[in-house]
């Protein structure tokens, strides 16, 4: 089965419901605790406390540990970018789901043509 790594934008897009996501909804997910980090600020700043943690309650099961390779490939890869002005969360999602042979799911436009991505707007 396809599984997909949910960066801070796609996971916002489900929570808002954006039904371009929604067919995503029935496949594996894995993201990182540094993405759910910034989905938990976004959403507190914009819809506040309660809904936040209930949408970091929703997608906490689908956190992957980090690992040194990870950090080390994450780091390459917003070096060899540096054009792009990714963060470091964004490379490091980026680069577990590289690693992990897993799709990165985002609508994030410095990721559109990028080769293991799925760009949905």
């Amino acid at each position: 089965m396809v599984r997909f790594f949910l960066d801070t934008f796609a996971m916002f897009e489900i929570t808002n419901g954006n039904p371009r996501y929604e067919k995503y909804l029935n496949y594996d997910f894995s993201t990182s605790m540094q993405n759910l980090y910034e989905l938990y600020y976004n959403l507190l700043k914009t819809n506040g406390e309660d809904f936040a943690r209930n949408c970091f309650n929703r997608f906490r099961h689908f956190v992957v540990q980090i690992n040194d390779l990870h950090i080390f490939n994450a780091s390459k890869f917003r070096l060899d970018n540096s054009r792009l002005n990714l963060s470091y969360v964004d490379a490091l999602g980026y680069a577990i789901a590289k690693e992990e042979e897993i799709k990165f799911l985002t609508g994030d436009k410095a990721f559109r043509n990028m080769d293991n991505v799925e760009f949905v707007r």
